[in-house]
């Protein structure tokens, strides 16, 4: 029996990383697969069109000479070790915004875990409707859908949840020591270097999912950011001084992303914000937070509840509760 498309061209690639440098015939390629070698021709053409380079020599086969820089679905897959997130995993070239994308397919009752990512965003978002530059084969966009059993109200639990999985993998990945920012940010010495934007479609008094947008910054060159930037941004590629691979940083987000909701649902959110507090370097400083239209609240930051609200002391001793706003640091 054939099989799908996606699934076609995954057994292809398995078949020449087992034979590395090796030419495996149309003959052979076909047996594997179950279908013609005519067939195993457009296969072959449609990988050449995702990017990887392969070689056809006539009475020799082909050979997999290059594997592209790409978040492609056949190279996350390939070996991701997951129970829930990235069971499915879609690609695409260019997308307006993953969020909106993957917000469509929960509205039409994808499965938990679904994986929305792109190589190229051209309305990519951040939080308060800010634009996030998403320019293509340099960086990792994708947004999870998600089903937990929450109220509305603990939905901004998993924001922090996604925040601590982009700093377990950058430093997996690039052996750098990112700090978190209240309330969405990811930063190396200051600079922005991953931003985060979680949506959900609830009820009164249900969730009915969640989708966790992840933006982070891989091997963007100075030149690429945007010159008008609020913030200083950075990538791994400037803070480390080496590129990153697309397709093994995304794999390990996702397996940290699935280890994490797993134990947050196992568990609860405390070990979760016990942990994202242990990478935010804002503990007892003195910040002021601009709250919009309701003004600004200044004070020493004591920490994050259990709903992931901001908790600052203020010179009299009472404590404020920020639930949104823009943090900046006074002392």
């Amino acid at each position: 029996m054939s099989q799908p498309a996606s699934a076609a061209r995954a057994t292809i690639l398995e078949q020449f990383r087992q034979a590395p440098a090796s030419y495996l015939s149309g003959a052979r390629l076909s047996q594997v697969l179950g279908v013609s070698r005519s067939a195993i021709w457009k296969q072959i053409e449609q990988l050449r069109q995702l990017g990887y380079r392969i070689e056809a020599v006539p009475s020799r086969g082909y050979r997999l000479c290059a594997t592209p820089d790409l978040p492609l679905a056949e190279e996350l897959r390939r070996g991701l070790a997951v129970r829930v997130i990235g069971r499915e995993i879609r690609y695409l070239t260019e997308v307006d915004s993953t969020n909106r994308q993957a917000y469509a397919l929960g509205e039409a009752d994808a499965e938990e875990g679904l994986v929305v990512i792109a190589d190229r965003q051209s309305a990519g978002r951040g939080r308060l409707g800010r634009t996030w530059e998403s320019p293509a084969g340099v960086n990792l966009y994708l947004s999870i859908l998600l089903r937990p059993p929450l109220p509305p109200h603990a939905a901004p639990q998993l924001t922090f949840l996604s925040a601590l999985a982009v700093a377990r993998a950058i430093t997996a990945v690039s052996g750098l020591q990112p700090t978190l920012k209240w309330p969405n940010d990811v930063l190396i010495d200051g600079c922005k270097v991953a931003g985060l934007l979680n949506e959900m479609s609830a009820e009164s008094d249900r969730l009915r999912f969640v989708v966790l947008g992840i933006g982070v910054n891989l091997n963007m060159t100075a030149d690429q950011f945007p010159a008008a930037l609020r913030c200083p941004a950075t990538s791994l590629l400037l803070a480390g001084g080496v590129s990153v691979s697309r397709a093994l940083f995304g794999k390990t987000l996702l397996e940290q992303l699935d280890r994490l909701y797993g134990e947050y649902l196992l568990h609860g959110p405390a070990p979760i914000m016990a942990a994202w507090e242990a990478h935010c370097d804002l503990l007892g400083r003195v910040v002021e937070v601009d709250e919009g239209r309701s003004g600004k609240v200044r004070g020493t930051v004591a920490g994050i509840d259990r709903d992931g609200a901001l908790l600052l002391t203020r010179e009299d001793g009472s404590t404020a509760r920020i639930l949104a706003g823009d943090v900046r640091v006074v002392d």
